[in-house]
């Protein structure tokens, strides 16, 4: 699964709020799909963008994650070299696609798990939300705070008695 980071996390929901808040959304399109819409957050470009570099070659996000090669030069590698470096996987993205990881999907509330579609906007809402609240649940649990009891403070006889030695 993807790293418990703050950047993540934040990639994640930002995505999320986007397609909540009605933004340009199908699932056929390179650009307006599950991945698509992360690609948008994470690098900054459009969806015209993001598409145009898919169609240089050929498939699906599920297809260009199995043709990934880091060192192709390709646009729709450097794309991906960017969301991995962000700390997604591949697996991640493939995932994302079909809303499928079942780590995510258990955590979605039985009623609503059975019934998700990949291709339909609120339910990859729903899934883009559980994952980031999975993360950040995992960043929290991995930080340890110092231990902050107080210094015990010396009496004021003994204060005063340091000071006539």
């Amino acid at each position: 699964m993807a790293q418990s980071t703050l950047p993540v996390i934040q990639a994640l929901r930002d995505t999320a709020h986007r397609l909540a808040t009605q933004a340009p959304y199908q699932w056929g399109h390179m650009g307006s799909c599950n991945c698509g819409h992360l690609a948008q957050t994470v690098t900054r470009l459009t969806k015209a963008e993001i598409h145009a570099r898919a169609m240089q070659r050929y498939g699906d996000w599920e297809r260009q994650l199995i043709d990934y090669c880091p060192t192709s030069g390709l646009p729709i590698d450097l794309t991906i070299d960017e969301m991995l470096a962000l700390g997604f996987t591949r697996a991640d993205l493939t995932h994302l696609e079909k809303i499928s990881d079942p780590t995510i999907r258990a955590a979605i509330p039985f009623e609503r798990r059975d019934a998700l579609r990949h291709n339909q906007r609120d339910d990859v809402v729903l899934y883009l939300r559980t994952w980031a609240d999975l993360l950040e649940q995992n960043l929290l649990a991995s930080i340890t705070l110092p231990n902050f009891s107080p210094t015990p403070t010396p009496s004021p006889a003994l204060v005063g008695v340091a000071a006539d030695v």
